[in-house]
């Protein structure tokens, strides 16, 4: 199955929102592969962010991203990262589809509660980054073989 990476960003942590994301995500039937509290430090989001390193509001991106500390997981499931992007919304909030996260909880581009990986290559390279392998766990859940067919799990 694939795996995507998810950040839950210090707007989410500061306004309390991480069951509510969090429980969106297990109700879709996405499995939990990773989970893990951290501070980003500016080497990390340089590395991250590195195609807006140079863009104007990237030290304001920098700020907000190290406010408070994050939660990082790694989700697997079929079409993880299109499943994944499409529940969390367009990445300014203000015009985010009412019923996905963005426009359920948020009001601003920046601040926007939550990152996702945009393409399965790009999810490969993020989860390496704020996961060592040992910390991906690879196991089925029982609510497998109700959350999707046999011909689907293969």
């Amino acid at each position: 199955m694939e795996q995507t990476l998810i950040i839950l960003k210090p707007s989410a942590i500061n306004r309390s929102l991480v069951g509510d994301v969090i429980t969106r995500f297990q109700r879709k039937g996405l499995v939990i592969a990773g989970i893990k509290m951290m501070q980003l430090d500016e080497a990390i989001l340089r590395e991250h962010y590195a195609h807006l390193v140079e863009r104007p509001f990237f030290p304001t991106l920098l700020r907000s991203m190290m406010a408070t500390p994050v939660i990082v997981m790694v989700l697997r499931g079929k079409d993880v990262v299109a499943v994944v992007r499409s529940m969390t919304g367009a990445t300014n909030s203000r015009v985010a589809a009412p019923g996905t996260i963005r426009g359920d909880f948020g009001m601003s581009g920046q601040e926007n509660i939550i990152h996702a990986s945009d393409t399965p290559e790009n999810a490969t390279v993020e989860v390496a980054r704020f996961f060592a392998p040992e910390e991906v766990f690879d196991y089925s859940p029982a609510t497998l073989s109700a959350t999707y067919a046999d011909d689907e799990l293969a």
